[in-house]
């Protein structure tokens, strides 16, 4: 495996596997703990999650202001366009965001640690995601920001006239200045 820290956001990491390809196809490692700690992610996940989403549908931007969660994600069907924000008022990198194409065909993998909001959108037909969770959910701690809050100024690859699809929760989603933030 590969780690790469994001061009604009150190903490940030996207890991590219090595795959194993033959006439009957291919296998690659997503997780290994001792790649992972060479590379000072020493990481204790406690749930995996998976989700099936359609063409045009956003996501996000979700954190847990308690019990905050890093999440390694990883797309099983399909492509989408995920980001990361940082949202820790004490981070030299406040406010700023990282966002990348994860896809099946790319095999790519997006680390997004803990005090980062993070949220996707479906470029595919289809997407199935799954990913790797440092904490276990809790809906009392969840909390939203709008993920066109004109601040963080995200550049969402949605095509022009198509609004993204989003839920009823996230669409309550708060502006970056009125969110309750890490410190």
């Amino acid at each position: 495996m590969k780690f790469l820290p994001s061009p604009n956001h150190p903490e940030v990491i996207i890991i590219n596997p090595e795959i194993f390809a033959d006439q009957r196809g291919f296998f690659m490692e997503t997780y290994q703990k001792k790649l992972f700690m060479k590379t000072d992610l020493a990481l204790d996940f406690v749930q995996d999650n998976q989700v099936f989403s359609k063409k045009g549908v956003l996501r996000g931007l979700h954190y847990q202001i308690r019990h905050p969660q890093g999440k390694l994600v990883r797309v099983i069907a399909g492509e989408i366009f995920d980001v990361a924000v940082d949202i820790r008022k004490s981070s030299p990198h406040f406010g700023t965001w990282v966002g990348i194409l994860i896809s099946a065909d790319l095999k790519n993998q997006f680390w997004v640690p803990p005090g980062f909001a993070h949220g996707y959108y479906v470029l595919s037909d289809h997407a199935e995601v799954i990913y790797k969770v440092t904490d276990y959910y809790d809906a009392a701690s969840e909390r939203c920001i709008h993920w066109n809050d004109p601040q963080l100024a995200i550049n969402w690859p949605i095509e022009p006239g198509n609004a993204p699809i989003i839920s009823e929760k996230d669409a309550k989603g708060v502006n970056l200045t009125d969110a309750e933030l890490f410190t």
